[in-house]
């Protein structure tokens, strides 16, 4: 099963839905690997013209899985420091990648947004949120500055900083 779906509900638009819905499409490295990739793959389509992000099920991402992380890739050996800054990194490249498209990105926000999810909808260029919606910096709660995967940077950006702090 592919955590990753592509559909073409139009000519013109790629929907990308994170497809892991009994984790809440949470950010395991078996989904966000897949969706680097497709997300790269559809910037190459010339016969895309807009990417919708969402998440299956009742929510859009619940951030990142630490019951069930998956598998990092390319990191065997290393040290558990070093696998972390790597896990870091790969994650921090689908925002960037999801920021690189030429193609105008559109988060259809189905559900709660947390941590990484919301994250990945303040990557998106414009965020349509519905009324189940929510988003929550949630990093610190797991020990982290709640600044990760260009929150801080985003945020501001996104809602106005006096808003954002």
């Amino acid at each position: 099963m592919s955590f990753v779906r592509i559909d073409r509900p139009r000519p013109e638009v790629a929907l990308v839905t994170l497809n892991r819905p009994e984790r809440m499409n949470a950010m395991a490295f078996d989904v966000m690997v897949p969706l680097r990739h497709r997300l790269e793959e559809l910037g190459r389509d010339n016969d895309v013209r807009v990417v919708v992000l969402t998440g299956a099920g009742h929510g859009f991402c619940s951030g990142a899985d630490l019951e069930d992380p998956g598998t990092v890739p390319g990191v065997d050996s290393l040290t558990l420091p070093t696998i972390a800054l790597r896990s870091m990194e790969l994650l921090d490249e689908v925002v960037r990648t999801l920021r690189r498209l030429h193609q105008p990105v559109i988060s259809a926000v189905n559900g709660p947004a947390i941590g990484g999810g919301f994250c990945l909808a303040l990557a998106t260029d414009i965020r349509l949120a519905s009324e189940t919606a929510y988003f929550r910096a949630a990093g610190i709660n797991n020990g982290l500055t709640a600044a990760e995967l260009g929150l801080s940077y985003l945020l501001p950006r996104a809602i106005g900083s006096s808003r954002a702090a």
